[in-house]
C-alpha cells in the first residue's frame, strides 16, 4: 500500500512543475511590454499606448498575430533540423528552473502543510544549471545551419563562438562562489549569505565585486543581449540565426532569449545578493525581496540594451579571452588564498 504522504508529495511536485512552467512560458508577455516601455521612456517617447491602458494588451495582440502567422520553411532548408531547432533552444532554459529556489518554505492554508518554494534542492544544483543551460547553444547552431541562409549560418557560427567563449568565464565565476560558500546547492549558497547585507557574496571583499562583474558581463554575452548580441546583429546579419523563422517557431527563440535573461538575473541574485534575504531587516515576505532584486536586474538588462552601443565581433572575443578568462584565473588564486 502506498503511503498517503508520498502521494501528497508527488502531487505537490506536479503542481510546482505546472505552476513554474506556466509562469516561465508567460514571461515574454509582461517583459516585452516592459522592455518597449523602458525603450520609449529612454528615447523620450511613450512606447506602446493604444492597445489597452498604456498599451498593456499589446503583448497579447502580438501573441495572437504570432500564432496566426504562417509557419514558413525555406524550400532548401534541412526541414527536420529547421523545425526542431527552436525547441532545442527553449528546452534547456526551461529545465534550469527545476533547481531554482524562490524562497525557503511557505505554509499552504488549504492543506495546512509547509511547502518548499522550489521543485528540487540538488546538492549539485549550480553544476546542473551550468551543464543544462549550455545545451541551448545547439538550438542556435541547428537553426543557423538548417536555414540554408548565409546570414543565419553566420549568426549561428557567431553565437557558437560567443557562448562557448563566455561560458568559460561564467563557469569560473560560479567556481568563485563555490569557493566562498563551500557548496554547490543554490539553497545552501543563499543560506550562507543570510544575516544581513554585509554577508552577501558581493561584499566578500576584495574578490566578491570582481566575481560579480565577471559573472554579469559573461551573463550578458550568454543571453545574447546588447552590447553582446552579435549573433543577431541586425545591421549586418538581418536577424542572425533566426532570420528565416516566422510564426511560433520565431516565438520560441524569443521566449528562450527572455527566459535566459530572467535566469541570469535570478542566478545573480542567488549567488551574489543574498537571494531572498532581507537587506535591511525590513519586514517583507522573503519571496517579495527575491522578486524585487530580480526585477532590478531585469530592468538593468533592458536599460543596457538602449544605452550601450554594440561591440565589434573582434572586441567581443578580445574581452572574453584576453580580459575575463585571465582575470578569472587570477581571482581563483586570490580567492583560494583568502579561503585558506
Amino acid at each position: 500500500m502506498v503511503d498517503s504522504g508520498v502521494i501528497v508529495e508527488l502531487i505537490l511536485i506536479v503542481v510546482k512543475v505546472v505552476v513554474v512552467g506556466l509562469i516561465v512560458f508567460s514571461l515574454p508577455l509582461p517583459l516585452t511590454w516592459l522592455e518597449r516601455k523602458v525603450a520609449g521612456h529612454i528615447q523620450v517617447r511613450l512606447g506602446p499606448y493604444r492597445v489597452g491602458f498604456h498599451g498593456v494588451l499589446q503583448p497579447f495582440a502580438d501573441m495572437i498575430k504570432m500564432v496566426l502567422k504562417e509557419d514558413i520553411v525555406p524550400e532548401r532548408a534541412d526541414k527536420r533540423l529547421f523545425k526542431l531547432a527552436p525547441f532545442i533552444a527553449l528546452a534547456p532554459v526551461i529545465a534550469v528552473f527545476v533547481v531554482i529556489p524562490f524562497g525557503e518554505n511557505w505554509t499552504v492554508p488549504i492543506i495546512n502543510k509547509e511547502v518548499t518554494l522550489y521543485i528540487s534542492d540538488m546538492n549539485v544544483a549550480l553544476l546542473y544549471v551550468l551543464a543544462i543551460s549550455g545545451l541551448g547553444i545547439y538550438g542556435l547552431i541547428f537553426g543557423g545551419w538548417a536555414s540554408n541562409s548565409k546570414y543565419a549560418l553566420l549568426g549561428g557560427l557567431r553565437s557558437t563562438a560567443q557562448m562557448v567563449s563566455y561560458e568559460v568565464a561564467l563557469s569560473f565565476a560560479a567556481i568563485g562562489v563555490v569557493m566562498m560558500t563551500n557548496s554547490l546547492s543554490l539553497v545552501e549558497i543563499v543560506r550562507s549569505q543570510s544575516g544581513g547585507i554585509l554577508n552577501w557574496n558581493i561584499f566578500y571583499l576584495p574578490v566578491g565585486p570582481v566575481w560579480f562583474a565577471i559573472f554579469f558581463i559573461a551573463g550578458l554575452a550568454e543571453s545574447n543581449r546588447i552590447p553582446f548580441d552579435l549573433a543577431e546583429d541586425e545591421g549586418t546579419l538581418c536577424a542572425g540565426f533566426h532570420t528565416e523563422y516566422s510564426g511560433m517557431r520565431f516565438g520560441f527563440f524569443m521566449t528562450a532569449e527572455y527566459v535566459a535573461m530572467v535566469t541570469i538575473s535570478i542566478l545573480a541574485v542567488l549567488l551574489f545578493f543574498g537571494g531572498w534575504d532581507a537587506p535591511f531587516g525590513i519586514p517583507l515576505p522573503p519571496i517579495v525581496w527575491f522578486l524585487i532584486k530580480v526585477a532590478a536586474f531585469i530592468y538593468f538588462f533592458m536599460w543596457a540594451r538602449f544605452t550601450f552601443p554594440r561591440y565589434r565581433y573582434d572586441q567581443l572575443m578580445t574581452i572574453g579571452w584576453k580580459v575575463l578568462i585571465p582575470l578569472s584565473l587570477v581571482m581563483v588564486l586570490v580567492t583560494g588564498f583568502m579561503v585558506i
